[in-house]
């Protein structure tokens, strides 16, 4: 094999063209809704971390139990990325009617990019929180809230921080 590239073979490099079974594909038994998501700092320097809080309400009228899935997404970058990367998932038991404030980490880490070595760069991000992938369709209903970061400085090494 030559061609290492991942692109057009696994569903973060697809492009336009959505699979057929997305990451975190299925059904609930009741309906979850998401509000109140927040980034802190919403402006960091290149080796900080980003912390992320948002509430997980059941709107349902079953107990049940969702997948909260966070996924980054880089505005721009030196080299091919992905459309939109997993960097966080935590399955929550919510009895119906009842709400949850989840609390994450996204590390520096996360953000870096293959350059020849592990590289952080400036620049603005977006963040999704929901269900499910953002953009995904699906017969059960279920939001993605985004928000937008920014890291500034110079590009630096991971390894440097």
């Amino acid at each position: 094999m030559e061609n290492y590239t991942m692109e057009g073979r696994t569903y973060r490099y697809y492009g336009q063209e959505a699979p057929l079974y997305p990451f975190g594909y299925g059904l609930s038994y009741t309906t979850f809704r998401y509000r109140d998501l927040v980034l802190s700092p919403p402006v960091l320097p290149v080796c900080a971390n980003l912390s992320v809080s948002v509430v997980l309400e059941n709107t349902g009228l079953w107990d049940s139990e969702e997948v909260v899935q966070l996924y980054l997404r880089w505005e721009q970058s030196s080299v091919p990325v992905p459309r939109w990367q997993l960097v966080a998932f935590r399955r929550v038991a919510v009895l119906a009617g009842q709400e949850a404030k989840l609390s994450f980490q996204v590390l520096a880490e996360q953000r870096a990019v293959w350059a020849q070595d592990w590289l952080l760069e400036p620049g603005t991000f977006t963040l999704f929180a929901g269900g499910q992938q953002p953009g995904q369709k699906t017969r059960a209903p279920s939001e993605v809230l985004s928000a937008r970061f920014s890291v500034t400085g110079a590009a630096r090494p991971l390894r440097g921080c």
